[in-house]
C-alpha cells in the first residue's frame, strides 16, 4: 500500500473527517425514519390485526350468546350448560366457552367446552365483577348487562377473555380466545421490519459513502495541491469542470496560486538581484581596499615618526580601512550562504590542536582558559570551524569580558564546544536576536568596532556542518554561555563534492573577531 493511499485512509477514517461525519449524519438520519416508520407501522399493524381478531370474536360469542345460551331453561342442569358450551365452541372461530349458573343460591354450576384449558380461574376477578354488574336502564343506556373483554397471558400465552350475561335471567357466559397466531405474524412482521431497517440504513450509508466521495474527491484534490503548494511546487494547478460552488473554489485557488506564482518569482528575482549587487560591490572593493590595506599598512608602520598632529587622523585611518576590509570579507561570505554556493572542505583533524590554534594565532592564550583533552578526532571544515571559534571567543572577550573559559567534549556521535565567560551576561530582551545580522545590543555603540555579522557569520557555518549554536545566560548568573554542536563526521552531507570545495569560497577566512552581537 502506497503512501497516499494509507494516507488517504487513514484521513477517511479519523473521527474529524468530513467522509465519516457524511457517513454517520446520513446513518442517522436513515435510522432514525426507518425507526419511526417501522414503529408506526408496527404498531398500526399490531392494532388492526388484533382489534380485527377481537372484533370477530366478540361477535361471533354475543351472537352464540343470544341463539343458544339464551334457549337454555331457566334452570338448567350441568350438561345442559356442557353441551351448549360445546356447541358454542364448535362452531365458533377457534375459542373456548365458559358457561355458569345457579341451581340453588350460592351454587353455581359450570359448562365448559374445554376443561383442560378454560375455567373460571383463568377470568379476571375484574372482569368477572364487570360483567355480572347490573346497570340501571338510562337514555343512555338500554341494556343492564353488558359486553366486557380483557387481554391476559396464560402461562406466557396472550389470550383475549370476554363475558357477557344473559338479559332477562339466563346463564353468564365467558370465551377465550388464544392470540398467539396473531403474536408470530406480529413478530415476523417485526423481523421483517428489523431487515427493512438494517437494509435502509447500509444503503444509506453506502448512499452517503457516494455523496461523500462525490462531494469531497474535489476537495482531496485541492488540499493536495494546497500542499504542493505550501511545498514550494508554485506551479500547481487544478483541473475544473462543472459551474458549482467547488468548481469557483478551484479557479480561485489557480488565480492566487498564479499570483502567488509571480510575486514569489519577482521577489525572487529581486533577492538574486539584491545578492548578485551585494557580491559584486564587495568583489569591486577588493581592488581599492587592498591598495588601502597596503597604503595603511606603511602608514602604521610610520606612524610613530609623523607629525602629532596628523598620526590620530592616521591611526583612525588605519583602523576604519580594517573595519572596512572585514566588513567586506564578511559581505562575501554572507552572499555565498545567501546564493548556496557556501561548500565545505573536510579534514581529519585534531579538536584540541584546532582550538589551540585558532586562539594562539590572535594571540588570546593569557586570557583564554582552554579545558580539552587531546586524541578526539573529528571530520569538518577547520576553516569554517577557525571562523566559529574566533567569533564566539573573540565575542566572550570583548563583551564578556576575560577569562574565557573554552570547554571541549563529545556526546554520542556530535561534538560540543562550550565557550563562557564572565561578564553581565546577555539582557533578556537581546537573547533572541544575538544571531541576527547587523543586531547591535546596545544603540549608544552603533559604530563599535564590529560589524554585526560576526555570529551570524558563526551560526551559517555550524548551519553548513549540520550543527547549531544556542546563547544563554550561565545558570549562577556569572556571565554568558554560548554552546556548538556539530556532528563528528560531517562526510554525509558533502557527498561526493564537499571534499573539492568551491574556488570562490578559499579567500572567506576573514571573520568579525569582535562580534557586536552581545
Amino acid at each position: 500500500m502506497s503512501d497516499a493511499t494509507r494516507r488517504s485512509l487513514l484521513t477517511g477514517l479519523r473521527w474529524t473527517s468530513l467522509r465519516l461525519r457524511l457517513v454517520v449524519v446520513f446513518a442517522l438520519v436513515a435510522l432514525t425514519a426507518a425507526v419511526s416508520a417501522s414503529g408506526i407501522a408496527y404498531w398500526l399493524n399490531r392494532e388492526a390485526v388484533l382489534t380485527r381478531t377481537q372484533d370477530s370474536a366478540l361477535g361471533d360469542f354475543r351472537q352464540e350468546m343470544q341463539s343458544r345460551a339464551a334457549s337454555l331453561p331457566l334452570r338448567p342442569t350441568k350438561d345442559d350448560l356442557q353441551n351448549t358450551a360445546a356447541q358454542m365452541a364448535s362452531s365458533s372461530p377457534g375459542y373456548s366457552v365458559l358457561l355458569v349458573d345457579e341451581r340453588d343460591t350460592g351454587k353455581p354450576i359450570v359448562g365448559n367446552s374445554d376443561l383442560d384449558t378454560f375455567t373460571l380461574d383463568n377470568v379476571p376477578l375484574s372482569l368477572q365483577k364487570a360483567v355480572n354488574e347490573k346497570h340501571p336502564i338510562e337514555a343512555g343506556n338500554k341494556y343492564e348487562y353488558h359486553l366486557f373483554w380483557q387481554r391476559v397471558s396464560i402461562r406466557g400465552k396472550p389470550y383475549l377473555v370476554g363475558g357477557t350475561k344473559i338479559i332477562g335471567g339466563g346463564p353468564t357466559g365467558y370465551m377465550l380466545k388464544s392470540l398467539d397466531q396473531e403474536r408470530q405474524d406480529l413478530n415476523s412482521l417485526a423481523w421483517s421490519l428489523g431487515i427493512a431497517t438494517g437494509l435502509a440504513l447500509i444503503g444509506s450509508a453506502l448512499l452517503a459513502q457516494a455523496a461523500a466521495t462525490t462531494v469531497l474527491r474535489p476537495v482531496q484534490r485541492l488540499g493536495d495541491a494546497a500542499r504542493k503548494l505550501g511545498e514550494g511546487k508554485l506551479d500547481t494547478r487544478l483541473v475544473v469542470s462543472g459551474t458549482d460552488e467547488l468548481a469557483d473554489l478551484s479557479r480561485t485557488f489557480n488565480r492566487t496560486a498564479s499570483s502567488l506564482e509571480k510575486k514569489v518569482a519577482d521577489m525572487s528575482a529581486r533577492d538574486e538581484a539584491s545578492r548578485r549587487f551585494v557580491a559584486d560591490m564587495s568583489h569591486e572593493l577588493r581592488t581599492p581596499l587592498t591598495a588601502l590595506t597596503a597604503v595603511t599598512e606603511v602608514l602604521e608602520d610610520e606612524a610613530d615618526s609623523l607629525d602629532p598632529m596628523i598620526a590620530p587622523a592616521v591611526r583612525l585611518v588605519v583602523s576604519e580601512t580594517r573595519r572596512l576590509n572585514d566588513l567586506v570579507e564578511n559581505l562575501m561570505e554572507v552572499t555565498r550562504f545567501d546564493a548556496g554556493t557556501a561548500r565545505l572542505v573536510l579534514d581529519t583533524v585534531d579538536v584540541a590542536d584546532q582550538v589551540t590554534a585558532c586562539i594562539d594565532a590572535r594571540a588570546w592564550l593569557d586570557a583564554v582558559d582552554l579545558d580539552a583533552e587531546r586524541g578526539m578526532m573529528v571530520r569538518l571544515d577547520p576553516r569554517r570551524l577557525d571562523v566559529i571559534l574566533a567569533n564566539l571567543i573573540g565575542n566572550a572577550l570583548k563583551h564578556g569580558g576575560s577569562p574565557v573559559r573554552v570547554a571541549v567534549r563529545t556526546e554520542g556521535d556530535e561534538l560540543v564546544i562550550e565557550v563562557r565567560d564572565h561578564g553581565p551576561g546577555i539582557p533578556e530582551d537581546v537573547l533572541p536576536h544575538v544571531f541576527d545580522r547587523f543586531y547591535k545590543a546596545s544603540a549608544s555603540r552603533p559604530r563599535s568596532e564590529g560589524s554585526g555579522l560576526g555570529l551570524s557569520i558563526a551560526m551559517e557555518n555550524a548551519h553548513i556542518h549540520g550543527g547549531d549554536i544556542t546563547a544563554a545566560n550561565s545558570p549562577d548568573g556569572d556571565g554568558a554561555v554560548f554552546v556548538l554542536r556539530l556532528p563528528r563526521d560531517a562526510e554525509p552531507l558533502t557527498g561526493s563534492a564537499g571534499d573539492a570545495g568551491s574556488a570562490g569560497d578559499t579567500d572567506a577566512g576573514v571573520q568579525d573577531e569582535e562580534g557586536d552581537a552581545t
